[in-house]
């Protein structure tokens, strides 16, 4: 449960350094072809895209449609629920596997092919809806506005905490401590949307600004209550920044690596051998490299002249939906082997919540398939075309974004600093990535 993926150089069916290089080099030739052939912006939010069929826009927008999406996610709710507090405390759960697995993994995918999936199964909502409806309240306002100042700093300090539960937690296999951690996430998020409605939720739930991001790279968009079909880059240009973003796109980032870092080498060898806590150690490496991401994405976008009318300090927040491809092709390349193999093995596992040989779902008796597994050549390949393909779409976007907001003058050496943040980026995540 703990291995995410197939790791080491031993994987790479080229030289490590090769693999960086001319990951390197696809970032810099991408950056000289768009300063050469893209001088003009060619996304906006207000124009961009096509309607999708009609018919599937009267099927999405229909109440049957988010109802049963609603309930879904309400029985699985339960469901799993049920499992977490009467089943056994054991890797053979399923609450973990749907916790770890399907929560944290899968609704990234399931995002980029279908959209905001976490905001249409979303328990929270449907929770709060009920309650609002009880009331007589409107579900969607609640009792405050939500202070614009705040934006996505809740999502971030909530996404932290579920990557310092998995990744640095020493009891995060353990059913409890997951258990309490949901059951606090449920209650705050209930408070928050009975207080701020479901604004409090489009900033605040971790899960929900994660599925949002990643479903930025989808093709479905939405304008005037209308389902649009556009290119996975003009949407992700409708992205609306926000104070925060920046912290929540470092976190998502810094941990990915994190989690590669802490089987390296050199980190295992301090590791064994200092007399220091290695808890403390671990959780200062995790929160040094979220910081560490955001400090150089701040440098990156900060270092640059403005146009008029432009602060400063507010770009990293505007340039931070560059950064969501990248994170998108990390997780693949990291997690793509955990996904695919444990959340096999976790469908195995819903059939006998109760651990006492049950096959409710009639998936009990299903096989693992471990043929990534026995194909490190072609996984390592992948993980590199997801790394290189996730910089090259950041390049893009921050361009295009860069030649839309920043004066003539700075349009390209504006641009300099961010492009030498995501060759540090792109070598240094290769590195962990295939050095573990």
């Amino acid at each position: 449960m703990l291995a995410h993926g197939i790791g080491g150089a031993k994987d790479l069916p080229i030289p490590l350094e090769l693999a960086i290089a001319g990951a390197v080099a696809a970032l810099v030739i991408s950056f000289t072809v768009l300063a050469i052939a893209w001088r003009t912006p060619r996304y906006d939010a207000a124009t961009s895209g096509r309607p999708a069929p009609e018919w599937l826009d009267r099927l999405t927008s229909s109440t049957p449609w988010r109802v049963w999406w609603r309930v879904f996610g309400m029985a699985a709710l339960l469901y799993v629920g049920w499992a977490a507090v009467a089943g056994k405390d054991s890797l053979i759960n399923p609450f973990l596997g749907v916790f770890y697995v399907y929560v944290w993994v899968a609704i990234v995918p399931l995002s980029v092919f279908f959209g905001p999936v976490w905001k249409a199964i979303s328990p929270s909502r449907t929770i709060n809806l009920l309650l609002a409806r009880a009331s007589g309240g409107d579900p969607s306002t609640g009792l405050y506005t939500y202070p614009a100042r705040l934006g996505y700093w809740p999502a971030a300090v909530g996404l932290f905490a579920f990557v310092w539960l998995e990744l640095v937690y020493p009891y995060s296999t353990q059913v409890g401590p997951v258990r309490l951690w949901c059951a606090a996430y449920l209650g705050i998020m209930l408070i928050g949307g009975a207080l701020f409605g479901d604004r409090f939720f489009e900033r605040a739930d971790p899960f929900e600004v994660y599925s949002s991001l990643a479903a930025k790279l989808s093709i479905w968009g939405h304008r005037d209550g209308r389902l649009l079909v556009r290119s996975p880059l003009a949407n992700l240009d409708s992205l609306v920044a926000a104070p925060g973003l920046v912290g929540v796109v470092s976190v998502l980032f810094g941990s990915t690596a994190f989690d590669s870092f802490k089987d390296s080498t050199p980190w295992v060898k301090f590791i064994q051998s200092t007399d220091l806590s290695v808890d403390l150690l671990d959780n200062l490496a995790l929160l040094g490299f979220c910081v560490g991401v955001g400090l150089v994405l701040a440098a990156g976008t900060m270092a640059t002249g403005v146009g008029e009318g432009v602060d400063r300090r507010t770009l990293p927040d505007v340039f931070a939906h560059s950064v969501v491809p990248i994170i998108v092709g990390y997780i693949v390349a990291h997690y793509l082997t955990y996904l695919v193999e444990y959340g096999q093995t976790t469908l195995t596992q819903l059939s006998d919540p109760m651990s006492r040989g049950d096959n409710l779902l009639g998936t009990a008796d299903l096989t693992v398939n471990y043929w990534l597994s026995y194909h490190p050549t072609f996984l390592a390949r992948l993980k590199v075309v997801a790394v290189v393909v996730g910089h090259v779409l950041g390049v893009i976007a921050a361009h295009d974004r860069a030649i839309r907001l920043l004066p003539a003058k700075h349009q390209l050496t504006g641009q300099l600093p961010l492009l030498f943040a995501m060759v540090g980026f792109t070598a240094g995540g290769l590195y962990l990535l295939f050095a573990a």
